[in-house]
């Protein structure tokens, strides 16, 4: 693949700033923040807003069954399987204003300039807004195929049910498996976030070429001693779920620690009955672990697995565990990679090969298209929070980066690859 760039087509720096600022506005809460929560009534005016913008683009814009918004412009091959962009504009209740956003402004940038500059991909050009990222996923799930009949398995941030959530955006669960894509109708999907971590701030890179995106296990498990009387129960005769609890975070940690770039955590816990006066006869805990190999997290369970046998044995009491979300790792098409580093070393931007430890919809569009994705820093790795920032700079380079490079993609999918 050639690290020329074609024509060198320049983004419009202020536009895109303005749009950022703009969209930040609907659901804006005090400190900066933005609370969109998705299909919430700030959602539904943000997505007026960036459909508004997408015609302005000149993009063909519809609304699928699952409540994805895509914008399309056509390409000089009109059969050829689109090239595709985007990422999601909903938050967590107290979000900021680039996590998600960002990939989505930044796609219809490019829009902008290709219609500005009366340039045409040979591909169809697709920027699509996935709905609700932060929750249910449902938007890129449908897309993959990968969703489940029981409409009670999509909980948004809100608690509203699915069927309805949909019906106000212009989706339909009853429709839903019409929202599905394939290779055929879609050659590759590039997403362009926020990095969500401190990485490249610290090294001071300006991109992250993602390797990929990791793979995710997440699971309960619940620990069971005998609640008896703080006072009057001696040390030695205790069955204490806290106990337990606590070697099995400590076991956690130690073997995260290990060899590797996996990461775990406990998260949550719950102590039943809560009480200063009594033992602990029961205490439910999470397990989130993430790993870009199955292997890997398959070998770091087995080990916690083993640990966690001694430890009842130890402390008397029984634990088991039940899995309650898997997420397969989706690695980043090599030739994807290399093509967003041509496109930093042509622009002399500093770049540094990285995993994804957060789920994005990119992971969904890996199950069925080559998929790529581009980091920008966030400043000291702050995410889902009011203060989450990346400056002007860093996302008009990410932006540009994310231009050239679906430029590239674009020759060489049509060369028959």
């Amino acid at each position: 693949m050639s690290s020329r760039l074609i024509s060198f087509p320049v983004i419009n720096r202020d536009r895109l700033i303005h749009s950022i600022e703009e969209l930040a506005q609907i659901g804006q809460i005090g400190s900066g923040g933005v609370r969109r929560l998705a299909f919430s009534a700030e959602d539904i005016c943000a997505r007026n807003l960036v459909q508004h913008w997408m015609t302005e683009a000149g993009m063909i814009v519809r609304v699928d069954a699952a409540g994805n918004i895509i914008g399309r412009s056509s390409g000089l091959l009109p059969e050829a399987p689109a090239l595709a962009t985007g990422s999601h504009i909903d938050t967590v209740p107290t979000g900021g204003r680039y996590d998600g956003a960002l990939g989505v402004l930044a796609g219809l940038e490019v829009a902008r300039v290709l219609q500005e500059q009366n340039l045409r991909l040979n591909h169809p050009f697709e920027v699509i807004v996935f709905s609700d990222e932060e929750s249910s996923m449902i938007g890129s799930k449908a897309i993959s195929g990968r969703t489940v009949a029981d409409p009670t398995g999509y909980v948004t941030l809100e608690g509203i049910n699915i069927q309805s959530c949909l019906e106000q955006v212009g989706g339909s669960w009853g429709d839903l498996h019409l929202a599905q894509r394939h290779r055929q109708d879609m050659v590759a999907f590039l997403e362009l976030h926020v990095e969500q971590g401190p990485m490249l701030e610290s090294l001071g890179q300006e991109i992250g070429v993602v390797t990929g995106i990791v793979g995710q296990r997440r699971y309960l498990i619940t620990v069971r001693g005998r609640a008896s009387h703080a006072g009057s129960t001696p040390m030695s005769m205790r069955q204490d779920a806290m106990v337990a609890a606590a070697q099995i975070v400590l076991a956690v940690n130690r073997l995260a620690n290990a060899h590797g770039e996996q990461v775990a955590t406990v998260g949550q816990l719950q102590v039943f009955p809560n009480a200063a006066n009594v033992i602990p006869g029961r205490v439910e805990m999470s397990l989130d672990i993430r790993d870009l190999s199955n292997d890997r997290i398959d070998e770091l369970l087995n080990q916690l697995q083993r640990e966690i046998a001694t430890i009842a044995a130890q402390t008397g009491t029984e634990i088991d565990s039940q899995i309650r979300l898997r997420n397969e790792p989706a690695p980043a098409q090599e030739h994807i990679q290399q093509a967003i580093v041509q496109v930093c070393e042509t622009l002399g931007l500093g770049y540094h090969h990285l995993p994804s430890r957060a789920s994005h919809d990119a992971q969904e569009m890996a199950a069925f298209t080559d998929m790529g994705m581009i980091f920008v820093p966030s400043q000291a790795g702050i995410s889902h929070s009011a203060t989450e920032y990346t400056t002007p700079e860093q996302c008009v380079q990410g932006t540009t980066v994310l231009l050239h490079t679906l430029l590239a993609l674009d020759q060489y999918y049509a060369g028959g690859r």
